[in-house]
């Protein structure tokens, strides 16, 4: 694979595919500007040899043609800032107006194309698309991790028609560190498992139960392992077809030897909204009327402890409800550990999605090992496969 410092782009326009998919307010403000900010390093390296960089990515999921609420326009300010030089703005990623800014983009100059999947050819992998795409500049670089886990046009195929196929800072800094909770994991390894469905992580679990030394899981997953075990979940969100897997993963943790915990206590509350009354309860004796909103406090003693104590940590997903302040104690209190932990010379991963949006929102970013941007890419890297992403760099 070729890197990014590997090669001048001295007088070539870069094609780089990065990873935008930003969330937006009703104003179309950017409520979370990290993937944008995560590519600047490689758009910089680009600009600094004296090149140009043709950017294309996706943003939201629009159904089959443009829609104004997913222009990426709509980042055009904020981009041009973070640069300090105005970006120039295609109002299409294919075609007239995409060719005449690309044919005139000059040394030093950054060109944002429209959002890639206004076009169903894009998720299609379609090949025409891919082409199209690939003439507008002399070299491929891919720094959207976040996407990397998807063959599509722009991930993937318009690789095969560019000579020079380079691999972002970005993309590099996620696979290698991926890479060192996957492979030579420093002892004790704690895997930390939070979110809503235990159907989401399976195949993840499966893969790190024979690598860790303990799994933590947290968030409403816990509640389906509680109602397999026979316990009373009350309105809990619980995936009843799933009760056998748990009981499996339960199984197969003591097989290979991994401490398995789940929370001892929960905080409870009578209707999914902040406002709820709460109430703290054993988590397997859980009123009907009531639901698992977060981990309690003996739980959250017994997961900083482990987590304390070990020194490889990945985490993924929240312990609770973390967009109530009021159940999201246990999440906060998980991270605060993470990052004594890293402090005292642990290598700490948090997973894209709403783990890594939780240690932005908490400040905590700079005192872990690192924060990935791609949710859905890191948990196929963190399953054991091949990203089509990376591949297409690789061939």
């Amino acid at each position: 694979m070729k890197y990014l410092d590997q090669f001048n782009f001295a007088g070539k326009k870069a094609l780089v595919r990065v990873d935008f998919n930003v969330p937006l307010d009703g104003e179309f403000a950017i409520t979370d500007d990290t993937r944008i900010t995560a590519a600047l390093p490689t758009v910089k390296k680009i600009l600094a040899d004296g090149g140009s960089a043709i950017l294309m990515s996706h943003l939201g999921r629009p159904k089959g043609g443009p829609e104004p609420k997913y222009s990426l326009s709509h980042l055009v300010a904020h981009l041009s800032s973070l640069l300090g030089l105005p970006v120039k703005f295609a109002d299409d990623c294919v075609g007239p107006s995409a060719v005449d800014l690309a044919a005139s983009l000059q040394p030093g100059e950054v060109l944002l194309l429209e959002n890639l999947r206004f076009y169903k050819e894009e998720e299609k992998g379609d090949a025409q698309f891919a082409q199209q795409l690939a003439a507008l500049g002399d070299v491929y670089v891919n720094d959207a991790f976040g996407t990397a886990h998807r063959a599509h046009a722009s991930t993937t195929v318009v690789a095969q028609y560019m000579a020079d196929k380079i691999c972002g800072y970005l993309m590099a800094a996620e696979v290698t560190n991926g890479q060192k909770v996957l492979e030579n994991p420093q002892r004790p390894y704690t895997a930390i498992m939070g979110g809503a469905k235990i159907s989401d992580k399976l195949l993840l679990i499966e893969n790190l139960l024979s690598k860790v030394d303990n799994l933590l899981i947290g968030g409403a997953m816990a509640y389906t392992f509680f109602r397999a075990a026979g316990g009373d979940t009350g309105k809990s969100l619980v995936e009843e077809d799933k009760l056998h897997l748990a009981l499996d993963l339960v199984q197969k943790a003591k097989n290979n030897g991994v401490r398995l915990l789940l929370p001892a206590d929960s905080v409870v509350g009578d209707n999914f909204s902040n406002d709820a009354t709460k109430q703290l309860t054993s988590s397997m004796e859980i009123g009907p009327e009531w639901m698992g909103m977060d981990i309690g406090p003996d739980a959250r003693k017994e997961y900083a402890e482990v987590i304390e104590n070990s020194k490889t940590i990945l985490w993924n997903g929240p312990m609770g409800v973390f967009e109530f302040d009021n159940f999201a104690r246990g999440t906060i209190e998980v991270a605060e550990a993470v990052v004594r932990a890293t402090q005292n010379g642990a290598f700490s991963l948090i997973g894209g999605g709403d783990s890594a949006a939780a240690i932005n929102q908490l400040g905590y970013a700079a005192d872990v090992s690192y924060v990935s941007t791609g949710g859905g890419a890191l948990l196929e890297l963190m399953e054991g496969k091949v990203l089509p992403g990376v591949k297409a760099l690789e061939e």
